[in-house]
């Protein structure tokens, strides 16, 4: 007989504000029913109990940028590989996400569009994937990254409009440059369908940025990497990002896309509540070094650095959101509630989902990580099932 109710007790839960000593959840139909302190809640005989050893129950992650893993690509991605991709980041702390591309064609991108709606149709069996995030393809070639700039173009809405139609709310999230041609009108766009402007791989200046906000610009990825720097008479797209409140900003925290100095600047300038942790993972991330592609282009991933083959260009990176919630705590100094409403609460703000998914609270989802004092995964829970991370 299936337990109408699950009870995991002797736990520390991490609030958005605050760590519970000797706590206790309950989870029922996939919610978070209950939870509190101490005096455990009258139990039934149907009733799952579980034990958690003192160990540290929190939110699952939500990654919000992430390319693939495990060797699989969202660019090429079909049932088995999206079941790959997702399995293998739900064993390191995340339990909801968006496929990212890369700049492509149309007919890329629309491929990855099918593929993900397609996927998104049947139970998704491990993290889930909450839509699609498309980085590119109207971004500024002056810095491509590790994008291939044969795609980039200026935006076109069309492409946007029958996406809509075919695919409608599946696009929750497009990177672009606001200072291309059309960029402007193309914002309005994404912010009319209710999909979040971000800028990226641009080179706007620090008035540039302030007008594609009045446009609906919302936030900014991979913060300090492919965008125009800080300069004490042109702030960039770097100033704006760190300076206007109305942006969140991506951060990947792995100590090699950006100094761990420069991390803890940025969360003094955005503050643990408009931070947000992604990893920009790539197919190579959980494999071993060797030779890979972003995008069509070659990576060679030496010492679990990915750089592109042509300039040595860091081409993603092969983080796990658990491994960047680890260095938020050890490296920028956060607290452990802040750093879970940099990995969880925060993404979900972004994509709107936050009365759902992102903390502990009555009534949520119940995606759920319990992890033990050295911050080691020892289960994972998707809408209260219990999943196997092995």
């Amino acid at each position: 007989m299936k337990p109408t109710k699950t009870l995991i007790y002797n736990v520390k839960l991490i609030l958005p504000n605050e760590v519970i000593d000797n706590g206790w959840l309950v989870m029922q139909d996939g919610q978070i029913a209950d939870f509190g302190k101490d005096q455990l809640p009258q139990q039934q005989a149907d009733w799952l109990v579980l034990d958690g050893q003192g160990s540290y129950l929190l939110p699952g992650f939500i990654d919000i940028h992430v390319h693939g893993g495990a060797s699989y690509d969202f660019m090429h991605a079909k049932q088995a590989e999206l079941d790959g991709i997702t399995r293998f980041h739900m064993a390191n702390g995340t339990t909801a996400m968006l496929a990212t591309t890369v700049t492509g064609s149309r007919e890329q991108l629309t491929d990855v569009l099918d593929a993900v709606s397609s996927y998104r149709q049947n139970s998704m069996p491990y993290a889930q994937l909450l839509g699609v995030h498309l980085e590119g393809p109207f971004v500024n070639p002056k810095w491509r990254g590790a994008q291939n700039e044969a795609y980039m173009i200026e935006p076109q809405p069309e492409w946007l409009e029958q996406w809509q139609q075919r695919y409608p709310d599946l696009i929750k999230m497009q990177t672009l440059a606001p200072e291309v041609e059309g960029a402007y009108s193309y914002i309005e766009l994404l912010h009319r369908y209710g999909i979040v402007a971000a800028c990226g791989h641009t080179d706007a200046t620090f008035a540039q940025i302030e007008a594609a906000v009045q446009h609906g610009l919302r936030h900014a990825v991979h913060t300090y990497n492919a965008m125009k720097g800080l300069h004490h008479r042109e702030p960039g797209t770097l100033g704006a990002v760190m300076l206007n409140e109305q942006i969140t900003a991506e951060i990947i925290a792995d100590g090699i896309h950006v100094h761990p100095a420069a991390v803890r600047l940025l969360l003094k300038a955005k503050g643990a509540d408009r931070t947000v942790l992604v990893t920009d993972a790539i197919s190579a991330a959980g494999m071993a070094d060797g030779d890979y592609e972003l995008g069509g282009l070659p990576v060679v991933v030496e010492q679990g650095v990915a750089r592109l083959q042509r300039d040595g260009s860091l081409a993603g990176s092969t983080l796990t959101m658990i491994e960047g919630f680890r260095f938020l705590i050890e490296q920028a100094g956060l607290t452990l509630s802040e750093a879970s409403r940099v990995a969880s609460l925060n993404p979900a703000g972004v994509l709107g989902i936050a009365e759902q998914y992102g903390s502990i609270a009555i009534g949520k989802r119940a995606d759920l990580l319990l992890m033990d004092e050295r911050f080691e995964l020892q289960q994972v829970f998707i809408a209260g099932e219990t999943k196997r991370i092995v």
